[in-house]
């Protein structure tokens, strides 16, 4: 008899996992008012870099031994997805409509899709091209409705938001060479250690001198630890036994979860033709991860916060 978990108890935990990461806006939108976006998102890679010392250390024996190109990608992965990335994402949910850039999130796998075919020579087919143009049209509906595109905060904002996916996305290709010598855990931690002294240097040496009150300490240790940590160990409990066509549509807790805690904490809410553009934007992405032509395999998930949505 198997002692494999059934699938439907690992939706349930990939469910989970998605609705913890839709807390994140209602910690992060406050701690914007008197902080900046580079300074909350070191003050967040700083507490989990304080978790995550020990426990890589104690898993040396997989990282010490990673080569040139190795390293390469971690780089990549720690600046470009965990700092940069996060930064972007921050500065998006400052400016603009916190919910709009949650949902432009689920933009990220078409960027990774586009990065893998670049680079790694994965094949897109027709469907992946098709898939393509309706996430787009979505995308442009979540953000702008039916009116046309603003060129002020609300275009900057969504422009922020899907550099942000980009760079997760580009994260997730990277991270699909980076996981052939270190195990899932080595690898986030490694992406959050490397990140810390760039985002240092990127916002100067007084930032660490910077104050917080102790509500915004237990916010940014709340950030930190639930939509960052937590949500993710939970999320790759049930990503191990369930499929990834399926898990796409558990993933769907985290739009249900960012919208209704960012309407009642934040007062941010989406207009229904927005809710509409976003559900076009899920039926691409929905068909992007079905088995065959152009499917976007699942590999490790990027999303804001340090650790990121999953994708």
């Amino acid at each position: 008899m198997s002692n494999q978990p059934s699938e439907g108890r690992a939706l349930l935990w990939v469910s989970l996992g998605a609705s913890l990461w839709g807390t994140d806006t209602v910690f992060r939108r406050p701690l914007t008012t008197t902080l900046t976006s580079a300074q909350i998102v070191l003050m967040e890679h700083l507490i989990l870099t304080t978790a995550l010392a020990i426990p890589l250390w104690s898993m040396r024996s997989q990282w010490l031994s990673l080569n040139r190109r190795q390293w390469g990608a971690l780089l990549g992965i720690g600046w470009g997805g965990s700092a940069l990335g996060t930064i972007c994402f921050t500065e998006a949910i400052k400016i603009g409509n916190p919910t709009t850039a949650a949902l432009l999130q689920k933009t990220q796998p078409i960027f990774a899709a586009l990065l893998a075919w670049l680079l790694l020579s994965e094949r897109l087919g027709r469907r992946f091209w098709i898939c393509l143009s309706l996430a787009l049209c979505g995308a442009y509906v979540v953000n702008f409705g039916l009116a046309g595109p603003g060129a002020g905060i609300e275009g900057k904002a969504a422009l922020l938001a899907m550099a942000a996916a980009a760079l997760w996305g580009a994260s997730t290709v990277l991270g699909r060479f980076a996981l052939q010598s270190v195990s899932f855990f080595a690898l986030t931690a490694l992406r959050i250690i490397v990140a810390t002294p760039f985002l240092i240097v990127l916002n100067g040496a007084p930032a660490l001198a910077v104050l917080v009150n102790f509500r915004q300490a237990v916010s940014l240790l709340l950030m930190a630890l639930v939509p960052g940590l937590l949500a993710l160990l939970v999320y790759y409990r049930g990503l191990r036994h369930a499929r990834a066509s399926r898990a796409a549509v558990a993933e769907l807790s985290f739009a249900a979860t960012a919208t209704l805690l960012n309407w009642i904490f934040l007062g941010t809410r989406i207009s229904a033709m927005q809710f509409a553009g976003f559900a076009l934007l899920w039926v691409a992405i929905l068909n992007l991860n079905r088995p065959g032509e152009g499917e976007l395999k699942h590999a490790e998930p990027e999303r804001h916060g340090c650790l990121g949505v999953p994708q």
